[in-house]
């Protein structure tokens, strides 16, 4: 995927498969926003701006958007598991009982790289609310681009949880889930404040 042309990734997006699907889509937005933050972190480092600030988002950034290529890759690799647990045989009850052990495994491994897009849609927010003050005033408006992009991300990474929660037996697992997913509201609570505060700034 990393190599991957953009038109080539959007056919293979478009098609009648499993993977890539949401869950993919939504990694590559937080890719997406820790790049917009990466550059605006570049864009602001003249001496009027907190080097400091500055100098510790833009490697935050840098290594988020890796990080979220990587959970993009994850994604993927997870739902086809669970494309191939799904075509198992179930012509016997030993068939039936594997496959069913099968299926509860692998969506407890598609759930993960989610929940992992959930923890870094969290340290999106708070890198994109550690930059607006510091930035250049020119290119905030790419700061909340970044934040709608948070914004999908952890959206999607709540739904593409709660659609395997369902077939997760290990109790405790399906539990942290649950829990990973309810913050995705706080996330857009913070992406929508994030983009007022930039309209209210870029309006003036």
């Amino acid at each position: 995927m990393r190599d991957e042309t953009i038109a080539s990734f959007l056919t293979r997006l478009a098609a009648r498969s499993a993977a890539p699907g949401g869950g993919a889509t939504a990694a590559l937005h937080a890719a997406q926003a820790a790049a917009l933050l990466a550059m605006v972190a570049r864009y602001s480092d003249g001496p009027r701006h907190d080097g400091e600030v500055v100098g510790r988002v833009r490697a935050a950034a840098d290594g988020l958007a890796d990080e979220a290529l990587d959970l993009a890759e994850a994604d993927e690799a997870a739902f086809e598991k669970v494309a191939i647990a799904y075509r198992l045989p179930r012509d016997t009850p030993e068939q039936r009982a594997a496959r069913s052990e099968a299926i509860a495994e692998a969506l407890a491994g598609a759930a993960r790289p989610p929940a992992d897009l959930m923890a870094a849609a969290v340290r999106l927010a708070g890198l994109a609310e550690d930059l607006l003050s510091a930035a250049n005033r020119n290119v905030i408006s790419d700061i909340a681009a970044a934040a709608a992009a948070i914004s999908a991300a952890a959206v999607t990474a709540r739904v593409n949880i709660e659609a395997n929660l369902g077939g997760i037996k290990d109790q405790a697992l399906a539990a942290e889930l649950t829990q990973i997913a309810g913050l995705a509201d706080s996330v857009t609570d913070r992406a929508d404040r994030l983009v007022a505060a930039v309209r209210e700034e870029i309006s003036r």
